[in-house]
């Protein structure tokens, strides 16, 4: 028994001595305590940190947006506009050759479409020769024109000449005639005298008082002045029908005077002619230039730097006048029609400054505002709203803005042709 209480106590004595050892924890759980401690303390920081950084980040976004909002005018109503170029044909023809595809990028004085040119060509020779032609007759016409001046004048002084040539000989001729006539006149005293003589002489004769050589003295010189009549006769007969052939002589000269004074008209004429044919070489000339005109036309080219629309014109193709064949986009003439809201004009002005979105491919380009419509879009449209029916309900309207891309030293802006009409872009227009 003794050793069995010894072992008790022993046993007892070994518990207490454990009981120590049990407590030896709780130094580590008194220095767990302030870490915890530690840990929620710079936990809540952590906390409080994030609340703050999150309550600025917000605060500027908030600022931003209001910065923005108040800097800024931006709308998603919007797209890029362009003109579209029709090309046309000028004349008939068939296509021959068509080197471009839709969608192409061409480049100015490219050439699209080519008509076939033969006819064109046969018209453009057939105006060199007509023209050719004139030029000679032209030609002809002037030179003519000095001859004709000096022949006409020529003659007209030749005419005067032989009018006073033909003059004069009326008056001599006259003259004659006058000369001749008393000539005659004499003549015929004498014969009258030598007649009477005679007559005389022959009663005496019979009655014996002169001799018979006296009688044949006096019927001598009674037929010689009777001869002598005659020739003065014959002699003022023949001056008389010079004075006729010099009249007649006379009046074809003032015939001839006549038609030498129109020297002045025959020279107007030859000069008319002259002109004539000159406004016949221009004639030919401005056949001849339509006619290359045309040959010209059967090469239609690209006007512009620019992007194939759409394709009309296909080989073998028989065309005519205006019809339409390609369309090109220029590249360099594009620019953005904006739709503001109203209450977003307040402070909108030409000459702003605008930075463009393009939704396509995420890009921005620099333009500015070039000028704000004449009108909302509904005043413009097919059908404007008619507000006097008493349905009145307001509707916010848009107005459209042209802005412009800006150009870096003149340079095109769109050189490689990504801005196209019809893409939607997003401006934002700085307007304070």
């Amino acid at each position: 028994m003794p050793n069995s209480r010894q072992n008790t106590d022993h046993v007892g004595l070994l518990e207490i001595e454990e009981i120590p050892g049990a407590n030896q924890p709780e130094p580590a759980q008194a220095v767990a305590e302030p870490i915890q401690q530690k840990r929620r303390k710079l936990l809540g920081r952590r906390k409080t940190s994030v609340s703050a950084a999150a309550a600025a980040i917000v605060a500027v976004a908030l600022g931003y947006f209001i910065h923005n909002a108040l800097l800024y005018e931006d709308t998603d109503d919007a797209q890029v506009e362009g003109h579209v170029m029709p090309l046309s044909s000028r004349i008939n023809g068939q296509v021959l050759q068509v080197n471009f595809v839709q969608g192409q990028l061409v480049h100015a004085g490219d050439v699209l479409v080519v008509i076939d040119p033969k006819d064109y060509k046969v018209a453009v020779d057939q105006a060199a020769a007509d023209l050719a032609d004139a030029q000679a007759t032209a030609t002809s016409s002037n030179l003519n024109i000095p001859i004709t001046s000096a022949s006409a004048f020529s003659g007209l002084d030749s005419a005067q000449v032989a009018i006073k040539n033909a003059e004069a000989g009326v008056l001599s001729a006259q003259q004659n005639v006058q000369a001749d006539q008393a000539t005659l006149l004499q003549a015929q005293a004498n014969a009258a005298k030598t007649d009477a003589d005679l007559s005389r002489y022959e009663q005496l004769v019979q009655e014996g008082v002169i001799s018979r050589q006296q009688y044949d003295g006096a019927l001598a010189a009674a037929r010689s002045n009777q001869a002598a009549v005659k020739a003065s006769q014959a002699v003022a007969a023949g001056a008389q029908q010079t004075l006729e052939q010099a009249q007649g002589k006379l009046l074809q000269s003032r015939a001839d005077l006549r038609n030498a004074q129109t020297a002045p008209q025959q020279v107007s004429l030859s000069n008319a002619k002259a002109k004539s044919a000159e406004s016949q070489v221009m004639e030919r000339k401005a056949k001849l230039e339509q006619a290359q005109l045309n040959l010209g036309y059967t090469i239609i080219r690209s006007p512009v730097d620019g992007i194939i629309g759409k394709k009309s014109a296909e080989i073998g193709q028989n065309v005519g006048i205006g019809q339409e064949l390609v369309d090109v986009v220029p590249l360099d003439d594009v620019w953005v029609t904006a739709n503001f809201k109203e209450t977003q004009l307040a402070h909108m002005k030409p000459g702003q400054a605008v930075e463009i979105k393009v939704d396509a491919y995420g890009r921005k380009w620099q333009g500015q505002l070039s000028n704000l419509g004449g009108g909302t879009g509904s005043v413009f449209s097919l059908l404007p709203p008619e507000n006097a029916t008493g349905n009145y309900v307001k509707v916010v309207q848009r107005v459209p803005v042209r802005i412009d891309f800006n150009r870096a030293n003149g340079q095109n802006f769109n050189v490689d042709g990504l801005l196209k009409p019809g893409l939607s872009v997003e401006p934002e227009v700085r307007v304070r």
